[in-house]
């Protein structure tokens, strides 16, 4: 009897010492505001551990995060939610994140008068090619932009990075806090597919605790063009204030 209560005593004491070693995990269940129907595919950023995830056809999501993490819900035509890990959440388990619906008022497309004959040497030839935007390949970190960009360009920012009236200088050292989240972005792919579909910058106000008008300065500054800053997704943006962060960052070490 003595042996069966000790072996008890151990089980328990390894399960406690196992859950104690184990990430923290929330979960819980996203529905629309109005209906209660549940939203599947919504993307789910920790801002603090800069993860993500999305929910599963039921809506339901789980995702590492530790009291007083905040949580970032978007999803296509709802407004952006944050919510705050609380020790309830952690205490009770999964919670309903509703989210509510926007209206969606669509721009006018405008569509170029392209005629294309049905050969493709030749339409391929015809379709228009924008030479000032800027161009990256995901992983290494370096980018051209065709067309516009001047070769002493790269010289000419960071030779005044550290111009202490330089709009670069004052962000990046205000905000050094948070930029270094960059790295972490890059390497999280869900954040990273997040963003490759995303144009409106909220995630990454969100994640870099900067406003929009911040980005497109930052952007403008290291001499990418307008309409790069206007056109790319949040994930080529990303990209961008990533590299000439880096770029600021080997200066300042030197």
């Amino acid at each position: 009897m003595k042996k069966i209560l000790l072996y008890i005593i151990l089980i328990i004491s390894f399960t406690t010492l196992a859950q104690e070693n184990d990430p923290d995990i929330v979960s819980g269940t996203v529905l629309n505001a109005a209906t209660d129907l549940k939203l599947d595919n919504v993307h789910i950023v920790n801002l603090s551990q800069v993860i993500g995830t999305i929910t599963n056809k039921n809506g339901e999501f789980e995702i590492q995060a530790k009291v007083n993490d905040t949580l970032y819900f978007t999803y296509i035509g709802y407004k952006p939610l944050k919510v705050r890990v609380t020790n309830d959440w952690k205490k009770f388990g999964d919670v309903k994140i509703k989210m509510t619906e926007l209206g969606i008022a669509l721009e006018e497309v405008v569509v170029a008068n392209v005629q294309l004959t049905g050969y493709l040497v030749i339409d391929a030839k015809k379709i228009p090619i924008y030479n000032n935007y800027r161009y990256s390949i995901s992983g290494l970190n370096s980018g051209y932009e065709g067309g516009s960009k001047q070769p002493d360009a790269v010289n000419k920012v960071l030779g005044a990075i550290f111009n202490p009236a330089d709009f670069l200088y004052n962000i990046f050292s205000k905000r050094s806090k948070e930029l270094k989240k960059l790295r972490k972005m890059k390497k999280d792919d869900k954040i990273r597919n997040l963003l490759e579909t995303k144009f409106d910058r909220a995630t990454l106000m969100a994640l870099l605790q900067v406003d929009r008008l911040d980005i497109d300065e930052i952007l403008n500054n290291c001499n990418y063009s307008s309409d790069f800053i206007k056109f790319a997704n949040d994930l080529q943006i990303l990209d961008a204030i990533s590299e000439c962060y880096e770029e600021y960052k080997i200066l300042e070490r030197k």
